[in-house]
């Protein structure tokens, strides 16, 4: 009876050690795995330049010696610019990381660049290759390996790899266009060889253009987009129209705002709402129309529908005891055409309106708001509708002027009272 009872028992021993074994396996592998997980996050939470990388890559290459990341930190942290003698084993080192991930282009990358550092070019072009290899579709290696080219003096392949990385990377596509911009001397005609046909491309360059004061070429490069293309990219026209506004390049400006809708009536070489029929409008919402600066108590501008010389309405100004001596409000940016002659006409009411130094309409250079011509002042007290005309030639250097109403100089303390109606703003070339 003794016997099955022994080998019941060598059965229960035999299979204790196999779950033993079993457990033992599965913490092994665990540890394994733990390892790895460890020495991956040091390497991927350490920064190359972090003062203490050595201690950590090394602490991260011991965890997971077959981590490309881990392996990449450790390469990285020994190498020194600085010191030829460290190249060659950073080189081997970072030969290491392509082989434990030979199928990263990141990896080749880091490889070409060591190779480039160590003027082992041929080696260096290889690598490269083989990234855009890798990921034909990606800006980062066609962005690297068009620096390559370039720095080697090959413009004509550089370029080629850069025009890719154009196509869906907003970030490389302004860098490539920088780069083709000085490279070239700034000739659009050199850039624009960059550019593919991608509308998303064009609306980027016409936005670089304009923010290097290239007017003329950012609004040619914007026409060339379709109706439709324009309407996706409204926010863009609206900050190329506010940017050469505010460069005074007053045409192409005046155009982009015309068409993202900010200044629909607006035309070269006219008063924009110049009979004001429309509403007023702050300098906040329009470039091109009449702009109130409000919260003066002291003088209140508005549309008036009894008072008009023609139309519906005209503008009114209330002056209640103004004594500002400078007066500027309302005004607009008009765009005209470099060194010709305007004249400038409008019509001028008033009702009980006394100072000594009454309102008139002023014309200024936009470059430098120097005064380019004034109307006579308007009459004292009251008086039916009056024509004015102002004469003046815009500078060779300007392409707009800025019309407004102002008063002439009576000293620090001149009270303004009473009413002025304005209407009928025409401007026409002589």
């Amino acid at each position: 009876m003794s016997k099955p009872l022994i080998s019941i028992r060598a059965r229960e021993t035999k299979g204790l050690v196999m779950l033993a074994a079993a457990i033992i396996a599965a913490l092994g592998l665990s540890w394994c795995g733990v390892r790895w997980q460890l020495g991956s996050m040091l390497a991927e939470l350490t920064s190359a330049t972090d003062p203490n990388v050595k201690s950590i890559s090394s602490a991260a290459k011991n965890l997971s010696p077959a981590d490309p990341l881990a392996a990449w930190l450790e390469a990285s942290s020994n190498r020194d610019l600085s010191d030829p003698e460290t190249m060659e084993p950073a080189m081997r080192s970072f030969q290491d990381v392509v082989r434990l991930s030979p199928n990263d282009y990141r990896w080749w990358i880091e490889l070409g660049r060591i190779e480039e550092q160590s003027e082992r070019l041929d080696v260096a072009e290889l690598a490269f290759r083989r990234a855009t290899a890798l990921a034909p579709a990606y800006a980062f290696p066609r962005w690297q390996f068009g620096n390559f080219l370039l720095r080697r003096g090959r413009a004509d392949e550089a370029f080629e790899e850069l025009r890719h990385s154009t196509v869906n990377n907003q970030s490389y596509r302004e860098q490539v266009f920088s780069l083709a911009w000085d490279y070239f001397d700034h000739d659009p005609a050199k850039v624009e060889m960059l550019v593919s046909d991608s509308p998303d491309v064009r609306v980027s360059l016409a936005f670089f253009y304009a923010a290097r004061g290239q007017a003329a070429d950012s609004l040619r490069i914007w026409n060339t987009l379709s109706d439709q293309q324009k309407a996706e990219n409204p926010e863009i026209a609206k900050i190329i129209a506010q940017s050469l506004t505010e460069k005074k390049f007053f045409r192409q400006g005046l155009e982009f705002s015309r068409q993202v809708g900010i200044d629909p009536d607006a035309q070269f070489g006219s008063v924009t709402n110049g009979g004001f029929e429309k509403a007023l409008g702050s300098p906040q919402d329009n470039y091109f129309g009449w702009n109130v600066e409000r919260g003066d108590r002291q003088l209140d501008i508005a549309t008036d529908s009894s008072v008009k010389h023609q139309g519906n309405r005209s503008l009114r100004m209330n002056f209640r005891t103004y004594v500002t001596p400078q007066l500027g409000n309302p005004w607009q940016n008009v765009a005209v055409e470099p060194g010709n002659a305007y004249t400038l006409h409008f019509w001028a009411r008033t009702e009980n309106l006394k100072s000594a130094g009454m309102p008139q309409v002023e014309v200024l250079d936009t470059a430098d708001y120097r005064l380019l011509a004034a109307s006579p002042v308007v009459s004292t007290g009251t008086n039916d509708w009056q024509e004015f005309s102002i004469g003046f030639s815009v500078p060779e250097t300007s392409d707009g002027v800025v019309v407004r109403v102002g008063r002439a100089y009576c000293g620090d303390a001149c009270p303004v009272v009473g009413l002025l109606w304005l209407d009928d703003f025409v401007l026409s070339k002589k």
